[in-house]
């Protein structure tokens, strides 16, 4: 019966020092979600489709690359 008794003391301080120390932690932030979905476009020179956040902007559309940019650009003046 001592056993047990001093087992529950145990495991009771433990469980309360957990809590203490738990509870003066700041809170942990939140990480940002993984797979949000982005807004796909195409390249005006090949019709790739890629991020928005990956484009390259230009005129007459955006591209995949500065290759295709100066190309089209090149060969489409009035755009």
């Amino acid at each position: 019966m001592k056993f047990l008794l001093l087992l529950f003391a145990v495991f009771a301080l433990l469980w309360l020092l957990r809590r203490t120390v738990r509870s003066k932690l700041p809170p942990r932030a939140e990480a940002p979600p993984l797979n949000v979905p982005q807004e796909m476009v195409a390249c005006a020179a090949c019709g790739l489709h890629l991020p928005r956040a990956e484009a390259l902007p230009g005129r007459g559309g955006v591209f995949c690359g500065e290759a295709h940019r100066t190309v089209f650009e090149a060969t489409h003046p009035e755009a």
